[in-house]
């Protein structure tokens, strides 16, 4: 019997609730919230500089990938 039973999770909650009291658990929800709502807005903002750039140029903003080295023209060591 693992931690699928209720009353773990009653037992669980009691104890949070009287290590961080009821008034900070909102506190710290509205701190994460806000955190990931910088961490969104910073993503967005990272991606907004390439697309007007690629938008100033004409072309479209791609990602390519290196060019692969096939193993017949790949140098072969020397012994």
């Amino acid at each position: 019997m693992g931690m699928t039973s209720i009353w773990h999770w009653l037992i669980l909650l009691v104890v949070v609730l009287l290590l961080f009291g009821a008034g900070k658990i909102p506190k710290l929800m509205g701190d994460m919230a806000s955190g990931i709502k910088a961490f969104k807005k910073g993503m967005k903002d990272d991606e907004a500089p390439a697309e007007t750039a690629a938008a100033a140029t004409g072309q479209t903003a791609q990602v390519t990938a290196a060019p692969s080295v096939s193993a017949t023209t790949a140098e072969k060591p020397k012994v």
